[in-house]
């Protein structure tokens, strides 16, 4: 549509010039109003071809520019369908970046649960044990991660637990325990 607009664009530029030129020769009394005569068909002054060359420059210019007008055009869509097909990449990547996040989100609940379930599985096991054989294990723990373990037990399995262990280890247990919500926000 745009290209048609343009080349009738430029046809009626180039009608207007030729009407323009057409009534600068009948102005210049080259051509009689009664008709053709051997004055008419004779070749025109100088100035006169000057003019005709100057409308097929124009016409030619015009062309010219139409042609890079359509060229650019061309150009243009390419160029959109080029972003077009970009734009369906990128959401298609994107789509799938999604389906793999909840992928990956599914998973980590999956492992996130099953750890639950293991250390809360080990809990009971560590209060379903005699309190002499628990104090042993928890001699030997790291004393963070056996502070862990004690924070989630009923508290007589708990106590039970440090009445057997020496006191250098409950009282380092003891600390470890009351401070892991120092720096929890009060309000």
């Amino acid at each position: 549509m745009i290209r048609l607009l343009r080349r009738f664009g430029a046809l009626l530029l180039v009608s207007v010039l030729l009407v323009s030129a057409l009534t600068r020769i009948v102005s210049a009394g080259l051509v009689p109003d009664n008709g053709l005569t051997a004055e008419a068909t004779a070749p025109l002054p100088v100035s006169t071809r000057e003019s005709g060359s100057e409308v097929g420059d124009l016409i030619r210019e015009i062309t010219r520019r139409s042609e890079a007008l359509d060229a650019r055009e061309t150009a243009v869509a390419l160029r959109e369908q080029d972003i077009a097909v970009a734009r369906q990449e990128v959401e298609a990547a994107l789509l799938r970046l999604d389906a793999a996040e909840a992928r990956l989100a599914a998973r980590m609940h999956q492992s996130s649960a099953a750890a639950e379930t293991d250390v809360t599985q080990l809990v009971r096991v560590y209060e379903g044990m005699k309190p002499k054989d628990a104090a042993v294990l928890f001699e030997a723990m790291d004393p963070t991660f056996a502070a862990g373990f004690l924070a989630r037990m009923n508290a007589d399995a708990a106590s039970a637990l440090f009445s057997n262990l020496s006191p250098d280890r409950a009282y380092a247990l003891s600390v470890l325990m009351a401070g892991r919500n120092a720096n929890a926000a009060t309000e």
